[in-house]
């Protein structure tokens, strides 16, 4: 019981300190300590150590000897690097993962995805971040466990964190444009239809690579 509860609230704050990373609280170049982080989170310094490694191995944090972990200043080739073996592994991800999601995960995805896109049309609409990045991540993640390669899975994980520094910040203009994308890769995977899947999830990720360089080119 004692290891489950270690587990449970290393979970949580690897959950916590990643959210600062990606929201920008925790900006690049910044030094991070597991003193000033159990004081910032109300935790002890077991579990934020063991979510510090955790991030650590997803390349988010770099480890300056013994001055500590900085957040990982991600260039913009390090991103194109990850992207690119994103759009090697996902899409069969997606193939494999066809037909053998939930269909209640499936379901609770659309749903959500069509609720961000209604918010984003309405005359104060303004999608919440955090609820897109939620919904991407179930979307991604959990193709990655359907697909029955966990190893697959957890690479497809490590770089989605590296990538998730460009997020939709970067390009608010994909918003709505991702949405119908998702969308579209959710509808093959609950027909069954592995091929589509695949492809819808090869042009979403060429797409996302496109409007980079475009942003990237003005």
């Amino acid at each position: 019981m004692l290891i489950e509860t270690d587990k449970r609230l290393a979970l949580q704050a690897y959950e916590q300190i990643l959210n600062l990373v990606l929201s920008g609280q925790a900006k690049p170049g910044m030094m991070i300590t597991e003193r000033r982080l159990a004081e910032t989170l109300n935790m002890s310094r077991t579990p934020i150590r063991d979510a510090l490694l955790m991030l650590e191995g997803e390349g988010l944090l770099i480890r300056q000897g013994r001055s500590g972990l900085q957040v990982k200043q991600m260039r913009i080739e390090d991103y194109m690097d990850a992207l690119q073996i994103r759009q090697l592994l996902e899409p069969e991800a997606a193939r494999l993962a066809a037909g053998h999601m939930p269909p209640e995960i499936l379901g609770a995805l659309e749903a959500d995805l069509k609720d961000l896109l209604h918010s984003a049309t309405a005359p104060d609409g303004k999608p919440d971040r955090g609820s897109v990045r939620d919904v991407d991540d179930r979307l991604h993640d959990g193709i990655g466990e359907a697909a029955g390669n966990p190893q697959l899975a957890q690479i497809i994980r490590t770089l989605r964190r590296q990538t998730q520094i460009f997020d939709l910040r970067s390009i608010p203009e994909r918003f709505e444009v991702t949405c119908q994308e998702h969308l579209d890769i959710v509808t093959a995977l609950r027909d069954g239809r592995a091929d589509d899947a695949a492809d819808a999830m090869r042009q979403h990720l060429a797409h996302v690579r496109d409007s980079i360089i475009k942003r990237l080119a003005r």
